[in-house]
């Protein structure tokens, strides 16, 4: 089964992609090509921030947990972090997330080369 995303950049411009089940956000972007500069710099290990997404309260308590250890540093040390704000690599896709939308903060922050 193949769930729909929509990116919402910071202009405003509107990425809507299809993913399957099992995967993550970030999955999502590479396996499509998603024009997202600089999002998922690690591959999704845990060790960077750019793949922060900004879901809605809604959406975001919609999903089955919440960031906690690795995510949740990354967070804390990411650029324009919100209280809703998830690692697209953290987030796997299941049907309930059918028609998800989520925002991308205008310039992912690679903390690495802080």
């Amino acid at each position: 089964r193949r769930v729909e995303i929509t990116f919402v950049k910071h202009d405003g411009t509107r990425l809507k992609a299809k993913g399957k089940v099992g995967e993550s956000l970030l999955d999502v972007v590479v396996n499509n090509g998603l024009a997202l500069e600089g999002y998922g710099a690690c591959e999704g290990t845990l060790t960077c921030s750019t793949c922060q997404v900004i879901l809605t309260q809604e959406d975001y308590d919609r999903l089955p947990d919440s960031p906690e250890g690795e995510e949740s540093d990354m967070l804390e040390l990411a650029r324009d972090s919100t209280p809703t704000s998830r690692l697209g690599c953290q987030i796997v896709l299941s049907e309930d997330l059918d028609g998800l939308e989520v925002n991308v903060p205008e310039s992912p922050n690679d903390i690495r080369i802080q």
